[in-house]
């Protein structure tokens, strides 16, 4: 395997690493390359595209919250050709109007630079942002929210969800990511909810998995409709959510009870259940008896 080839199964591994754990995958390819400087540069659009699809927060400079690096977030540079060598791109945050430069490999930020709103599509897109955010305050235990505007329109609008977890120690962690569309002229609600969870404790068990979301807004949520509209949309992705991670529950619950006992006998092989109230009063019999020898001996 030549050095572009190894390059390419570095890339493949990178994308495809678990959640909170690409470090340590990035650490584990490093000895198939065994050169950092061929490695760094190999694996760099693989890391950015990493980052933006999987939502990685990133510290806002001069703030107190983190926002999301997505491609709703980016900002287009007049140099496309040289960002894609580079390890910088440029990105924003709605939320206190500021851009910032982000790093794909140490992923910090800096550089921060004030950018003015569009001014007619501000005051719901901020509307937006308030809902979710108290949204994101009910629901998610650590979770970040980011609200775009999009290019070239004033009516349509880009809320992206993402929640963390990692307990390294207890050999898991999960990521759950929402992306929504909204669009107030055509009244749609397009979006998806993206679930990811690795197990490793003694194995390798993963789940993946992504619910699309199709809905018609009401003919009252409008643009113009301020602070009312933008809680009907958040009260319509807080159903869809809330059933969603029932059914996941659901699942469960089908797999240990069905797909799970039918990998297993259902009976010992003295073809009948043990009874666990005798196998405890056995044991209580033996310490008694155990006890009762130690008292005869003194």
């Amino acid at each position: 395997m030549d050095s572009a080839e190894r390059i390419e199964a570095a890339s493949k591994f990178l994308l495809q690493s678990p959640p909170g754990e690409i470090n340590d995958v990035l650490n584990d390819v490093r000895n198939i390359i065994s050169d950092d400087d061929s490695l760094q540069a190999g694996v760099l659009p693989a890391l950015r595209e990493y980052n933006t699809t999987q939502f990685t927060t990133a510290d806002v400079p001069g703030h107190q919250h983190q926002s999301i690096v997505s491609d709703a977030a980016r900002i287009p540079s007049s140099n496309e050709e040289a960002d894609a060598e580079a390890s910088v791109d440029r990105y924003w945050d709605p939320r206190s109007r500021t851009s910032f430069r982000f790093d794909h490999l140490s992923l910090e930020t800096s550089d921060p630079e004030h950018v003015e709103p569009d001014p007619e599509s501000e005051p719901f897109r901020a509307a937006l942002e308030t809902a979710s955010l108290a949204y994101l305050q009910a629901h998610y235990h650590d979770g970040v929210v980011s609200v775009f505007p999009t290019p070239d329109s004033s009516t349509r609008f880009i809320i992206q969800i993402v929640a963390n977890k990692y307990n390294p120690n207890n050999f898991w962690s999960g990521r759950w990511r929402s992306h929504y569309t909204v669009d107030t002229s055509t009244k749609s609600l397009e979006g998806q909810i993206l679930v990811n969870v690795h197990y490793y404790e003694q194995g390798n068990v993963q789940l993946s998995t992504t619910h699309t979301v199709s809905l018609t807004l009401p003919p009252a949520i409008s643009s113009s409709g301020g602070p009312s509209s933008a809680s009907k949309v958040l009260a319509l992705i807080e159903a869809e959510e809330g059933k969603y991670q029932t059914s996941l529950n659901d699942a469960y619950a089908e797999m240990s009870e069905k797909t799970f006992k039918g990998l297993r006998r259902a009976l010992p092989m003295t073809r009948s259940k043990l009874d666990w109230d005798r196998v405890l009063g056995y044991k209580l019999g033996a310490e008694l008896t155990n006890s009762k020898n130690v008292f005869g001996a003194a």
